[in-house]
């Protein structure tokens, strides 16, 4: 059975994460409160920074500005997208 959480982000009740996706008290603050689909929508979110502001996840400085970005998207008031950022056009 699936674990349920209120999910901070959706403000609704919904599926938990299975595990901790970040080391540390913002992981597990991650776990307690936001929901997988909100994790992935900053999953998606978190791809975006690190292609339009070429970004390296193995670079501590770029690690920090991400893990800045998650708490600002998932906690706060939402995340802005980079400067001149233009949406990939849908194809279909």
């Amino acid at each position: 059975m699936p674990r349920t959480i209120f999910c901070e982000y959706e403000k609704r009740e919904t599926e938990g994460l299975d595990f901790a996706p970040w080391p540390g008290e913002l992981g597990q603050r991650v776990f307690a409160s936001i929901g997988k689909a909100a994790w992935s929508a900053w999953l998606a979110h978190q791809t975006m920074l690190i292609n339009e502001n070429r970004l390296s996840p193995r670079d501590p400085k770029h690690r920090a500005l991400l893990e800045t970005e998650m708490q600002k998207f998932l906690f706060g008031d939402g995340a802005e997208k980079p400067a001149g950022y233009v949406p990939p056009e849908s194809q279909g």
